[in-house]
């Protein structure tokens, strides 16, 4: 798995960092928001204004830590990418890249 993003959290729980892949170099946010029923995202991701993304909240099954778990999209990308912001060292989320 291979880390392509830094993120940090506020005291609102939006995130706010950087995405980097061979197609995406942007500075992004993750914001809570509203859910209108069990299967929507409990988080969207911004690059600027623009959506790229969704995020869901998960625990892991041995620790119970908290993570995202995203879904990012964009016109450039052959197809979506998966990954999971997980807590790193301190204050910094890491932003894992998965297939």
């Amino acid at each position: 798995m291979a880390q392509i993003g830094t993120f940090g959290r506020d005291e609102n729980g939006v995130f706010t960092g950087s995405i980097r892949t061979l197609t995406l170099n942007v500075k992004a946010t993750i914001r809570p928001v509203d859910r209108d029923n069990d299967k929507a995202p409990d988080h969207r991701v911004f690059a600027g204004a623009v959506e790229i993304g969704a995020g869901w909240t998960k625990a892991a099954r041995e620790t119970g830590t908290e993570y995202l778990s995203l879904k990012l999209d964009d016109p450039s990308l052959p197809s979506p990418i998966y990954a999971q912001l997980v807590q790193g060292d301190g204050s910094d989320w890491k932003l894992i890249w998965s297939r």
